[in-house]
Formats: structure tokens, sequence, C-alpha cells
């Protein structure tokens, strides 16, 4: 009778820590796909900012550049002999407007852009507590 009792202790025991190791790899599992998933956003989320940078600086450089043509077009307009442009707004003014709205425009979007909250992915929660666990399951007991 003792020996049953014996041995249903070590079974019980035995299934116990075996599910206790269970529990902890799909803890280690979960925790290693929530890593993972967030590591994606981080991802999704740099790629974003780097467009918006990106479109940005296009609007900007297009925007330089078109003011270089108004420029142009005001030194030429400044040379030239009085109502000689029957245009009501001389061509260097129409490159001026449509260069600084890009240059705003493109401004406005970099700030914006960099505005936004920084992406630190040395920092990520999920990698925080994975270490977390793995510390404490290698710790000398």
């Amino acid at each position: 009778m003792a020996t049953e009792t014996e041995h249903l202790t070590e079974q019980s025991t035995t299934s116990l820590v075996a599910g206790i190791i269970a529990d902890v790899e799909l803890l280690v599992k979960q925790q290693m796909e929530l890593a993972r998933q967030e590591i994606v956003n981080d991802y999704h989320k740099a790629r974003d900012a780097a467009l918006s940078y990106a479109v940005a600086v296009v609007n900007c450089a297009l925007g330089a550049i078109i003011l270089c043509f108004a420029l142009v077009y005001l030194l030429h307009w400044a040379a030239s002999p009085p109502a000689t442009d029957p245009a009501w707004l001389p061509l260097w003014g129409c490159y001026g407007i449509v260069g600084l709205v890009l240059v705003v425009s493109g401004g406005t979007l970099a700030w914006i852009t960099h505005s936004k909250k920084p992406i630190d992915p040395l920092h990520n929660p999920a990698v925080e507590g994975l270490k977390e666990n793995i510390d404490w399951l290698t710790r000398p007991k």
C-alpha cells in the first residue's frame, strides 16, 4: 500500500514538472513571437518615416530649383524695358509662388515627421521581457 502511494506521488510530481516545463516553453515561444511582431512594427514605422523624409526632401529640392528659376526670371524682368511683359503676374512671380509652395510643404512634412515619437528598437518591451525570463531561467539556484 505504501508503495502505491509513493508511485502516485512520484508520478504527480513528474507530471507537475513536465507541465511547468511545457508552460515555460510556451511562454518563451509567445514572447519571442511578440518580440518578432514588435520588431516588424518598428520596421514599418521606420520605413514610413523614411518615406516621409524622402518626400519632404524631394519637395524641398524641387522647390529650391524652381526658386532658382524664379530668380533668373526676376533678373530678366528687372533688366527688361518697362511694359514688355503683358501678363498680370510676371513669370518670375509664377515660379516663385510654385517654388515657395513646394519648399513650405516639404519643410512642413519634414517637421511633422521629425516631431513624431522616435523609434527605438533597442528598448523594445517584448525583448526586455524575454531577456528577464531568460535571466530568470538561467539564474543559478
